[in-house]
């Protein structure tokens, strides 16, 4: 029964199964964090971005995507715990339709719907989407026996890259690496986000020339600007497992739809991105910079094909003069 309804009003897309299936964990983990309230707003995101796909589809008559349930889903895993349902729901409504519907439905969008919706209440509901944070669980059973976790109050306990903005102080990697610090509700388990990208490499669902791209672009300037003594960049291996670098780089700039196509491209893209997060990290007001690095890569990633194809259409010509 519930494989006729799939069939009927959603189109299939086995790659969306894939990530799907990468983010159990992910998903799993924010609830041992920061309670159950991770699993609500989840929960009332989908309902609302699927409610929007839906609508405007059934006035096109076409059917739903399956990928409107991982933008939701990773939507949803970029916000604070404490996010206030009504400013989540409103924020899914805006990426779904204005990220993805207004160009044509999927496969047609420019930028990704999901960081179109993160980047709108960032930006319109700045207050708890940056001050309001939740503290992260630890022991048996976590956050699973809480509904939310403890809220925190001052920025010395805040996440990691609001507290070496503010301090100077890194957050031991240990702790980065398994999650047990306050962030978003998925960002925070590097092993997690780790494991999912190697998950979805052997998979073929992501490009590892995005991911080394993203990698080598912010490895390479956070590395030269820290070796310099720049007191606003940490250590790249810092920088790597804070401030939902590790998600974006996996789940994000990885979106087949807001990518390059080309395989060159899709490396200039990725370095691109880490080369702009670093910037943004560093000198703007914003602690983070992915989210923002992504959706200018984006808008460059059509041009950028265009670039890379038209340099092999040169070659292939020049190639053709030399052997005649």
């Amino acid at each position: 029964m519930i494989s006729s309804f799939m069939k009927k009003y959603f189109i299939k897309q086995k790659m969306m199964r894939i990530v799907i299936l990468s983010l159990i964990p992910v998903i799993l983990s924010s609830i041992y964090f920061f309670g159950w309230r991770s699993l609500v707003l989840l929960f009332w995101v989908t309902l609302f971005g699927l409610g929007t796909e839906w609508i405007y589809e059934k006035i096109q008559g076409k059917k739903v995507s399956e990928a409107v349930f991982v933008t939701c889903i990773l939507y949803a895993l970029t916000l604070p715990p404490s996010t206030p349902i009504w400013i989540a729901v409103v924020g899914i409504i805006f990426g779904v339709f204005f990220g993805k519907e207004v160009f044509g439905g999927f496969g047609k969008n420019l930028f990704n719907p999901a960081l179109v919706a993160r980047a709108f209440v960032y930006v319109t509901f700045p207050e708890p989407l940056t001050i309001h944070w939740s503290k992260a669980a630890t022991g048996f059973p976590g956050g699973f026996a809480t509904y939310i976790t403890e809220t925190i109050d001052v920025v010395s306990q805040a996440t990691p890259m609001l507290i070496f903005r503010e301090t100077g102080q890194m957050i031991s990697l240990s702790k980065l690496f398994i999650g047990n610090v306050s962030g978003s509700l998925g960002e925070t388990s590097a092993i997690l986000i780790i494991l999912a990208g190697i998950y979805l490499l052997l998979k073929k669902v992501a490009a590892w020339q995005t991911m080394a791209g993203v990698l080598i672009g912010f490895t390479s300037l956070s590395g030269m600007l820290y070796l310099l003594g720049n007191p606003q960049i940490p250590n790249p291996i810092f920088g790597i497992l804070s401030g939902g670098f590790l998600f974006g780089t996996v789940f994000m700039a990885t979106d087949p739809v807001s990518s390059p196509r080309t395989k060159e491209g899709k490396f200039i893209y990725g370095f691109l991105v880490g080369i702009v997060t670093v910037i943004i990290r560093g000198y703007a007001l914003f602690a983070g910079g992915m989210m923002f690095a992504i959706l200018i890569g984006n808008t460059f990633a059509p041009i950028i094909d265009e670039g890379v194809n038209y340099i092999k259409k040169i070659r292939k010509e020049g190639e053709k003069e030399v052997t005649a």
